[in-house]
Parts: C-alpha cells; sequence; structure tokens
C-alpha cells in the first residue's frame, strides 16, 4: 500500500503559511515572522516524494553516527523575544481525533517511546486534537548555543556554509554561547543535557532562550521510516521489536512537527508531511505552494485526503 502514496513536505511559520520545501540538498528554508527568523534543512533515507527529482538520500546518513538513522530535522533559530525554556517545545499535533485509528497495542508501544526514547514527552493522543510535545531542551538530539552577536553569528554561518554536506551538527555552543552552557552547567555532551533537563524543572525554567541570540538543533532518529510509512521500535527488555505499520491505521491527516510556546499557545514553526497518492501528485504543479496541505481549521486550499 505504502507505493501507492509519495511524501509532500511543507514548512512555514504556522499551520496556514506553507510552503514546499527541498529535501536531500544543502539548500535551507527560511523562516520568518513575528517570533523568530529560522533556517531549516529536513533529509530522510530513502526518499520519494516532492519536489520532483529530489535526491533519494544524502551524504548526512553515510557519515557517523547517522549510518542507521532514517531523517534529520536540523533547524536554527534567533527568538524575537525572550522565551522561557520551560515554555519552548517540540513535537506532533494533529486536527482531529486519532483514538479510533490506534493500532492494538498502542500504550506498549507509546510507552518504549517515553522510556527508551524520550521521558520528556506529554501530551494526549485520546483527545479531541491529539498533542505529543517534550521540552525541546530536553528533546533534541544536538543542541547549540550560539552567539548573540550579528558579526558573529555572520562567522559561524560562513563556516556551516562551507561545510561538506556530510558534516553533521555537534553539541556544544559557538562565540559567547559556550559560556551560556557553562554558567547554567549544563554538560557538554547531549545525553548528560538531556538528563540535566530532565531531572529538574527548575533547569528548564532557569534557561532562557534569549532575543537575539542563535540556537541551532538537530531533531534524528532511526525510528520513523517515511520511505515504507511505518515506525520500527527497538527491543525493550523481554518485549521484541516492534514495527507498526503506520499507513494500515492511517486516517488521511498529515503529520506535523511543531515548534510552540506553550505559555502562549502560539507555533513558532511547523513542518508538514503530507501523503499524497500517486496520481493526484501528477496533476498537482510542481511547486504547489498550498496544494495538498492541511491548514489547522482544516480550510485549506488544498485536499485533507480524508
Amino acid at each position: 500500500m505504502a507505493d501507492q502514496f509519495i511524501l509532500s513536505v511543507t514548512a512555514g511559520p504556522n499551520y496556514h503559511d506553507q510552503q514546499q520545501i527541498p529535501i536531500n540538498t544543502p539548500d535551507f528554508h527560511h523562516i520568518s515572522s513575528e517570533h523568530l527568523t529560522a533556517q531549516l534543512r529536513i533529509r530522510i533515507q530513502n526518499y520519494r516524494g516532492k519536489p520532483d527529482n529530489s535526491p533519494t538520500t544524502s551524504p548526512y546518513f553515510s557519515s557517523p553516527p547517522h549510518e542507521h538513522d532514517l531523517y534529520s530535522l536540523e533547524f536554527t533559530f534567533t527568538p524575537k523575544r525572550d522565551i522561557n525554556g520551560h515554555d519552548l517545545v517540540f513535537g506532533n499535533d494533529f486536527d482531529h481525533p486519532i483514538r479510533d485509528k490506534l493500532p492494538p497495542g498502542f500504550q506498549q508501544a507509546f510507552n518504549i517511546v517515553k522510556w527508551f526514547i524520550d521521558p520528556g514527552l506529554y501530551g494526549d493522543v485520546y483527545a479531541e486534537e491529539p498533542y505529543l510535545y517534550g521540552p525541546l531542551l530536553s528533546s533534541m538530539n544536538v543542541f547549540r548555543v550560539g552567539p548573540k552577536d550579528d558579526k558573529e553569528q555572520e562567522r559561524v554561518e560562513e563556516v556551516r556554509s562551507n561545510a561538506e554536506e556530510g558534516d553533521s551538527l555537534q553539541e556544544g555552543g559557538d562565540g559567547d554561547g559556550v559560556e551560556v552552557r557553562r554558567e547554567l552547567g549544563i554538560p557538554a555532551d547531549a545525553a548528560g543535557r538531556k538528563k540535566h533537563f530532565l531531572a529538574n524543572q527548575a533547569h528548564l525554567k532557569a534557561f532562557t532562550f534569549e532575543e537575539g541570540r542563535e540556537y541551532s538543533n538537530d531533531f534524528f532518529n532511526p525510528y520513523l521510516d517515511f520511505n515504507e510509512f511505518s515506525l520500527k521500535l527497538p527491543r525493550w527488555g523481554m518485549i521484541p521489536g516492534i514495527t507498526l505499520p503506520i499507513i494500515s491505521y492511517w486516517d488521511g491527516q498529515p503529520l506535523r512537527y511543531v515548534m510552540k510556546n506553550r505559555a502562549t499557545d502560539e507555533p513558532l514553526f511547523v513542518v508538514i508531511f503530507t501523503l499524497l497518492p500517486k496520481e493526484q501528485s501528477k496533476a498537482e504543479p510542481a511547486k504547489g505552494e498550498d496544494k495538498g496541505v492541511t491548514t489547522k481549521d482544516g480550510d485549506g486550499d488544498g485536499d485533507d485526503l480524508d
């Protein structure tokens, strides 16, 4: 069934304003809003989808430690006002209920996800508008605190633009971002940083995403297969590994990754993964600015595939 569909990926500052973005290229997609500026790059292993003739892979997936990863959402953002670390979250949400479409054993699988992948997850998948979020500070695989000085930011961006495409973002800091991490006692390694913010809510609240400072992130894993549209969970104790064929339970809703301020309930940027039937995709414009995109209130110009 999966081979009857292709993927379309769009991104924008909210649920409504979306543009199709390149996949598996060195190009960053730029987002600007009243809340932030951001640059986003998405890589998907074995990609088949829009834009037409997209590379099927990236050198990223041939370089340690990403040989087994299936996708990457890499993004850098600069807030236009301070945001408390407790309030900045990242995750998925949906417009309509999914409880009737959840596969047998979902709760067991979700417990594995929480225990093995992201203990900071919170949400309600049985709600009318389901959601799963986690604090960005403990959710990101790689988190880098950048500089606040404009000239230093330009220097860092130049270094990154000249890097080989297979080079991946590293945990740490740039410019005076190194001192920010040190003053707050944030461990230098990713595992230590996640544990630091998961162990104590006070650590989250002590962190401020500062107006004008850059923050770089990479979110990746080997569990979500966009090629087969399945979720592959690892063995957990005596429980064997599980592969859930998501497409068998799919109700037509797109998958949305959202970074938001939970204090104000405002999205800061949104990435939407939409499955398009192959026949429908052939009839759409190659650029497809808003075609096939479902907006937050369901009033978008594209089909919602229900």
